[in-house]
C-alpha cells in the first residue's frame, strides 16, 4: 500500500483521539494532523472562519505541513450535553435555545466542515469522509422517544451528508462517505449515562470502524453503519 495523509478533526475528543493513534500506529499513513480547539492549529465548531483558516493552512506549501490531500478525513466532533444541558427526556422540556445549540454543534457544524475539508480529499484514488452520527439519529429506529434536540440534530447531520455526498461523488467517485454509529464509547459524552464497564474502549470502537470503513466500497452516496458493520436505516 502507498503511502497516505490522513486529518481527524475533533482530535481532543476520547473517539477523535483513537483515530489519531489508530493513524500513527499505521507504518503507511506518512501525516496524521489531528485539529481540534485545543490544537495549534485549532478550530471552533460554532466559527466558520476557523475553519476555513485551517482549511487553507492545510492547502497551502508554507502550511505547517505543506499541501496536504488526505486518505482519509475523520470528524469526530459532536456532543450531547451541551452548555450543561443534557437531553430532553419529555416535551416539556423543550426550548428553543437548546435546539439551536444542538443544531449549531451536531449539524451547522459538522456541515461547515464538509464544505472546507471536503476539498482536500484524494479526487482520483480511493478515500474515505466519515463522521460520527448516532443510532438515535435514525428517524426509521426510533423506539423509545426523547433526546429531541439531539436526535433531530444528528438525523439533520446524516441529510447533510447524504446530500453532500451525491454532489462530491460526482468529482470524487472513488470517495466513501459515511455516517457511523461507533457503538457506547467510554467518554465524557457516555459518562453521565452509562457506567464505563458497559462501554467499549475508544481504541477497540475505532478499530472496529476502521475495518468497517476499510470494506465499504463507494457507491456515490452516503452510507449509514455501525462498528459492527451493519447498516442503519436512515
Amino acid at each position: 500500500m502507498s503511502q497516505y495523509q490522513a486529518l481527524v478533526l475533533g482530535a481532543s475528543g476520547a473517539i477523535g483521539n483513537a483515530f489519531v493513534s489508530h493513524f500513527q500506529q499505521d507504518p503507511d499513513c506518512a501525516l496524521v494532523v489531528g485539529l481540534s480547539r485545543q490544537s495549534e492549529l485549532h478550530f471552533e465548531l460554532e466559527n466558520e472562519a476557523s475553519m476555513a483558516h485551517c482549511a487553507a493552512q492545510l492547502q497551502s506549501p508554507t502550511g505547517p505541513y505543506g499541501v496536504c490531500q488526505f486518505k482519509w478525513i475523520i470528524d469526530a466532533t459532536g456532543a450531547l450535553t451541551i452548555d450543561a444541558q443534557g437531553p430532553e427526556k419529555r416535551i416539556e422540556a423543550l426550548n428553543a435555545q437548546q435546539l439551536l445549540r444542538q443544531f449549531e454543534v451536531n449539524a451547522v457544524g459538522p456541515a461547515l466542515l464538509m464544505k472546507h475539508f471536503f476539498p482536500l480529499l484524494l479526487s482520483q484514488e480511493p478515500s474515505c469522509f466519515a463522521t460520527l452520527s448516532a443510532r438515535v439519529g435514525s428517524i426509521e429506529d426510533n423506539h423509545k422517544g426523547g433526546w429531541y434536540g439531539y436526535r433531530a440534530a444528528k438525523a439533520a447531520r446524516n441529510m447533510l451528508l447524504q446530500t453532500a455526498a451525491i454532489e462530491v461523488s460526482r468529482k470524487k467517485p472513488l470517495c466513501v462517505f459515511a455516517a457511523l454509529q461507533p457503538g457506547t464509547v467510554q467518554s465524557k459524552l457516555s459518562s453521565n449515562f452509562v457506567a464505563a464497564p458497559d462501554a467499549m474502549a475508544p481504541e477497540e470502537s475505532v478499530s472496529k470502524l476502521m475495518a468497517v470503513l476499510s470494506g465499504l466500497k463507494p457507491n456515490g452516496r452516503a452510507q449509514f453503519v455501525d462498528h459492527a458493520g451493519q447498516v442503519i436505516p436512515w
